[in-house]
């Protein structure tokens, strides 16, 4: 599914430019691709850090990104 895209600035190491790059021109996918693709991991590996919907058992996820009534 193709999704709107935004554009944003991202700096890592040129071991990682340089990795990119050649897996790029081994597998012709965008190096633009495999970065989405990793933020996609790192989100899935976090995904009980971020605010979630109750439960059937009524527990929230994350109860420190909820926000406070006070």
């Amino acid at each position: 599914m193709e999704r709107k895209k935004i554009s944003t600035t991202v700096y890592i190491t040129p071991m990682q430019n340089d990795n990119l790059k050649l897996l790029n021109q081994k597998t012709k996918v965008p190096i633009a691709e495999y970065i989405r693709e990793g933020i996609d991991m790192v989100l899935e590996k976090y995904r009980n850090q971020l605010p979630g919907q109750l439960s059937l058992l009524g527990d929230e996820t994350n109860v420190l990104t909820q926000p406070h009534n006070n």
